[in-house]
């Protein structure tokens, strides 16, 4: 077994857009982006037209409840065979390094494959590639459905790695100025910029894979962590995506009794960036509660009590600073809605995060209440103007400490499931590169 295999990883062939496509309209956002605002696809749709792009390829997640979603899935799976018979799409085996402008900062990662034998995404898994938040396993089916028959894959999946050395990249980015590019543009919607460069000599691609696998050395990685020798480790952790990366591992467990175990679906393309990427910033996923009954906070205090304080503030930017700088054993979270601002306190938490502490009432609420729905966004305008619409509430949550955020997997298992995203909404990943899943 080589050392790739050992550590879940497949040098890939990339499938990207013939140099004359437009790339501006070819990249879109990740679909699970925007889910509330349909005015948001609705500007995508209008930019792109009839062009060649992967929003026809994609099924953007604001519309995974419309009546016609499965044509909808059909048409995606039309386009991806379309485009494929056209031409429109070259392979390249390799990696790529990929810099994505956005917000002022440049993250940096690569495009690689991951092996989803390694993988699994219940909560304790001991596997080198695991999950980080809980799975909403309801949410699969649908997502199964888009993948299932597909013949290609386009991934926003981004998956974190823990090297504060930078031994990974290190060499890659030494060797950048000889680096051919095979994309670089401005993406729509001023969401930054996008170049990415081939990293596909042998000597480069060996590097890489001695680095991360250096990563998880038996001796190595108990010091790290603090973790007995001998103990499974823990090699990549799925930053974004987390519920594709989930579908794509659904998928491939159904077809693995047909199909065996060297086939394309095994794998999943993938962006791997270091944890440490001074670009990376944790910020919180917030809630969005719509049609709450007039009495809700009667029972948020009623679930708390005793160990509740409410307090009110003036306005967004105070209810902001008082949860951003809390500090104790107490946790402390935002409440928006029609009526104020609104700073939760609670003293004997039950969960050692305040999104757990929240998720687990909100779980309770929604299952108490039918007619009450959620939504998970991101972005403290978007949660400003949801969660002050009448009869909504919404709920402004702490990031997690980057730098627990390894340990905290290892020693815990998952989060709570929207525990953190990896910058706004804009920032996110846009789907630019391709893969083959089918024979």
């Amino acid at each position: 077994m080589s050392v790739a295999e050992q550590i879940g990883v497949r040098i890939p062939e990339i499938l990207l857009p013939i140099p004359e496509i437009n790339l501006q309209k070819w990249a879109v956002i990740a679909c699970d982006q925007f889910t509330s605002q349909p005015e948001y696809w609705q500007k995508v749709s209008d930019f792109v037209g009839d062009a060649p792009s992967t929003l026809h390829m994609i099924l953007p997640e604001v519309w995974l409840n419309s009546p016609d979603v499965d044509q909808r899935i059909r048409r995606t799976q039309v386009a991806m065979q379309q485009y494929l018979s056209a031409g429109l799409l070259r392979g390249h085996q390799g990696m790529i390094l990929v810099e994505r402008e956005a917000s002022g900062k440049t993250r940096t990662g690569l495009m690689l494959a991951l092996d989803l034998e390694a993988y699994d995404y219940h909560r304790g898994s001991q596997t080198l590639i695991r999950a980080t938040e809980g799975t909403i396993l309801e949410r699969l089916p649908p997502r199964m459905h888009v993948r299932r028959g597909a013949p290609l894959e386009l991934p926003h999946i981004l998956v974190l790695y823990d090297d504060p050395e930078f031994s990974v990249l290190s060499p890659v980015l030494e060797a950048k100025a000889d680096l051919p590019i095979c994309y670089h543009f401005d993406l729509m919607m001023d969401s930054g910029h996008l170049t990415g460069r081939w990293v596909d000599q042998p000597q480069l691609l060996d590097a890489v894979i001695h680095a991360l696998a250096s990563l998880i050395a038996p001796q190595t990685y108990a010091q790290k962590y603090h973790q007995p020798e001998g103990t499974a480790p823990l090699l990549f952790a799925v930053g974004d995506g987390n519920h594709s990366l989930a579908t794509a591992k659904a998928i491939w467990e159904e077809l693995k009794p047909h199909v065996g175990l060297d086939y394309p679906a095994r794998y999943a393309l993938v962006e791997i960036e270091n944890l440490h990427d001074p670009a990376i910033q944790f910020e919180a996923i917030h809630r969005v509660l719509f049609n709450v009954d007039p009495n809700f906070i009667i029972d948020l205090q009623t679930a708390f009590t005793p160990n509740i304080h409410l307090s009110t503030l003036p306005n967004f930017e105070t209810l902001k600073q008082m949860v951003l700088e809390q500090s104790g054993p107490s946790q402390k979270m935002g409440m928006l809605s029609e009526q104020g601002f609104t700073l939760i306190e609670l003293t004997q938490p039950q969960h050692n995060l305040p999104v757990g502490s929240l998720q687990n009432f909100l779980d309770a609420y929604l299952a108490e209440h039918p007619q009450t729905s959620i939504d998970y966004v991101h972005g403290d305008d978007v949660l400003s103007t949801l969660g002050q619409r009448p009869g909504n509430a919404g709920f402004y949550l702490p990031p997690i400490s980057k730098s627990a955020f390894f340990k905290t997997v290892i020693n815990e298992g998952t989060l709570p499931r929207k525990t953190f995203s990896m910058g706004h909404a804009k920032d996110k990943r846009f789907y630019m590169e391709c893969r083959r899943i089918t024979d």
